[in-house]
């Protein structure tokens, strides 16, 4: 199949790479040009095809320059308008033209019409077409006719066996492959128009299936291959772990107790642990972190600690030194505003091996810093790192040597799956564990999906002695009673925050609008002591404030979003979150989840501004009615879909093209099961497979 330079480009752009791409290429919607509709039965709004003679054509200028022709059949007259035409339509489009015309009718100034109809000239028997057209995702300079030329020489060109085992596809009741996607590109006119576009259709189901089950394959491929790769074995020799949980003025809940057995045992196997550890905003999943530390440096290891944000960072820099400070431990702090001389001072004491446990931001990842001997990482709210920002900082052990065994050229991960034999690696060559924390709980169906080669581990009880945080939904026109609550609950001896709007994403107007709103109530609350945290602040700034926040001398905290996760003051039990409507339903429950940390009864007003929009009136809806973080975001799933919640810009992780997850669970369901049987039993058909599916698609098997 040859394709010109330029069409190849413009194909790039829409993700068209290999020729089996092409086939995939799947229409938006359709037109019926398979049928003719006498004008006088025309209904307005529903796309038809109408064929007649031009019996008037004119070119008009009020109330704007346009072409207006009027088309007869033995029903009516039927008005075609065009606001932008070119002098070959008007020739087209002269009387005693006849043509067929396919568009939206609608009542228009002088009667029923059509605007900017796709009309094409008749002979005495031009045919009907015998199947639907397709309308295809195209980008600037990539005409629908090119589209279809290539789309239909790769369906007639490419060998479309099926890779799914007979056996399987009719146990599933699925249709078959090739006819599947035929009918996809060129459906008889019969076939359920409704369906197609609700893409429920069996052709459908058997796409969705197919997409599914490669990437469920190549998660299942991944982890098989994890078990044949080398990490240090860090045995529990239960003597730093077990002074922590002495030191502690806590005890571990049955929740916590149960997933750092998990982890433990990980750590102890000389495979790499890659397991996901999820838990409610405050269930305790730092201090399971700090005993993985432990785990690691007890047995001669250093390990690495990552948060997405500074104050983030900081916060468990700070809990971390004083717990691990009786047991001799000194955590090194790592981030990108330190000066340079104490990030070159930090680094060098990382290279050098002096420090056991390093903390940070992204700056922990930079190609600067050495890690001596790094056994462990942990990264925190991993969603909002990318998988190449992951994988430089699980990069900074012990450099890993391919395995031996495999085929080549079937990228990451796509080693024969004939091939049974463990891969060999040379020298003891090994990869540092990794522990990726999350306190933004992920569906199930999303778990499934893009974690399924991971680990999970849930802490799915919190700590005793939490009460429960009253939501309330507040009008911004009552601001004044929200002012009056505000200076009672801290005149009464408890602590407040009043967190800042984002504002169109942009962090010099969050900021603007944090001073401003710091001025304001400085001048409401004259009787209390106010203080500011904000994103541009300093690290030394900030640590000062927090503490100072902690510690009760102020009352008040005026803050950015940068609150929304670490931040631990048990004293505080107001949370004002003004212009809630502008906030993400993670980030609302986030931020919700700094209060009810103390024994008193704790409260989340959300301000909001009228008029809502209906996204924001069915998000504030979800978090006013639930306080379970899973269920939360289960219905964050449903109204924003899985490429934002997983923040997929930021994650580089692939977005499922034609299967939802929200709708599509049953069929999730069976392909994960599929999976491991096609890997057991039809191991040729599952790597056919992901040949077919994942061929140019490696980093959705790089976590």
């Amino acid at each position: 199949m040859k394709i010109a330079p330029a069409t190849l480009s413009k194909f790039a752009k829409l993700g068209i790479v290999t020729p089996f791409d092409l086939v995939l290429h799947l229409p938006l919607r359709y037109e019926d040009e398979t049928r003719i509709t006498r004008i006088a039965d025309l209904t307005p709004g529903v796309s038809a095809q109408v064929e007649g003679e031009i019996i008037h054509s004119e070119v008009m200028f009020r109330p704007r320059r346009s072409l207006v022709c009027q088309l007869q059949d033995d029903s009516g007259i039927l008005y075609l308008r065009f606001l932008n035409f070119y002098p070959s339509q008007q020739k087209q489009l002269a009387v005693g033209k006849k043509i067929r015309a396919l568009g939206e009718p609608r009542m228009g100034f002088f009667g029923d019409e059509m605007v900017h109809p796709k009309c094409r000239n008749t002979g005495e028997s031009t045919p009907l077409k015998q199947a639907l057209t397709p309308v295809y995702p195209t980008t600037a300079g990539l005409p629908q006719l090119t589209l279809t030329k290539h789309i239909h020489a790769a369906l007639n060109e490419l060998q479309l066996d099926d890779t799914l085992p007979e056996p399987i596809r009719q146990r599933l009741r699925l249709p078959e492959f090739e006819p599947s996607v035929k009918l996809l590109h060129q459906p008889p006119p019969d076939t359920d128009e409704d369906a197609l576009l609700a893409r429920a259709h069996p052709a459908w189901m058997r796409i969705k299936f197919d997409e599914l089950l490669a990437q469920q394959l190549s998660m299942r491929v991944h982890y098989r291959e994890r078990s044949r790769r080398v990490a240090p074995k860090l045995g529990a020799h239960n003597k730093l772990t077990d002074g922590l949980l002495k030191d502690l003025p806590f005890a571990l809940t049955g929740a916590q107790k149960k997933v750092w057995h998990e982890i433990s045992a990980d750590l102890s196997r000389p495979h790499p642990m890659q397991r996901l550890l999820q838990g409610d905003v405050g269930s305790g999943k730092t201090v399971v972190a700090a005993l993985a530390a432990l785990q690691a440096i007890e047995n001669g290891y250093q390990a690495a600690f990552m948060a997405p944000t500074e104050i983030l960072a900081e916060q468990h820099y700070l809990k971390l030194r004083d717990w691990l400070a009786p047991l001799g431990i000194e955590p090194v702090w790592l981030s990108g505003s330190l000066k340079k001389k104490d990030k070159t001072a930090a680094a060098e004491r990382i290279a050098s091996g002096d420090t056991q446990l390093a903390i940070g931001t992204h700056a922990l990842f930079q190609t600067s810093v050495e890690f001596k001997k790094l056994g462990l990482v942990i990264v925190d709210e991993q969603h909002k790192f990318g998988v190449q920002q992951r994988l430089a900082l699980r990069g900074k052990g012990t450099t890993l040597l391919p395995p031996v065994r495999g085929k080549a050229g079937m990228g990451v991960g796509m080693e024969s799956l004939t091939d049974s034999t463990p891969a060999l690696h040379g020298g003891g060559s090994s990869e540092p564990h990794q522990l990726m924390m999350s306190a933004t709980p992920i569906p199930r169906t999303l778990a499934m999906s893009y974690y399924a080669d991971l680990d999970v581990s849930v802490i799915d009880e919190l700590p005793p002695g939490r009460t429960p945080i009253v939501t309330k939904l507040v009008n911004d026109a009552r601001r004044e009673e929200v002012f009056e609550r505000v200076r009672v609950a801290c005149l009464e001896g408890r602590q407040a925050y009043w967190v800042c709007p984002l504002i169109d994403e942009s962090e010099a107007l969050q900021l603007q609008t944090a001073l401003e709103t710091h001025t304001t109530l400085t001048q409401i609350f004259p009787e209390l002591r106010i203080g500011l945290a904000h994103g541009k602040l300093s690290s030394a700034e900030k640590a000062q404030t927090m503490a100072a926040f902690k510690a009760g001398e102020l009352q008040l905290l005026v803050a950015t979003t940068v609150i929304e996760v670490g931040v631990d003051v048990p004293n505080a039990s107001l949370m004002v979150i003004d212009h809630a409507e502008r906030m993400g339903l993670a980030q609302l429950h986030q931020l919700r989840g700094r209060v009810g940390r103390g024994a008193a009864e704790s409260m989340c007003v959300l301000l909001f501004q009228n008029p809502l929009s209906e996204l924001a009136r069915a998000r504030l809806k979800i978090i006013y009615e639930n306080t379970d973080g899973f269920e939360i975001a289960q219905q964050d799933l449903r109204l924003r879909g899985p490429g934002e919640l997983l923040g997929a810009r930021q994650s580089g992780v692939p977005m499922l093209r034609f299967a939802d997850l929200g709708e599509d669970d049953k069929l999730l369901d069976k392909a994960r099961d599929i999976a491991d049987e096609m890997l057991r039993d039809f191991p040729e058909s599952a790597q056919a497979h992901l040949q077919r599916w994942m061929a140019n698609k490696p980093d959705y098997l790089r976590t």
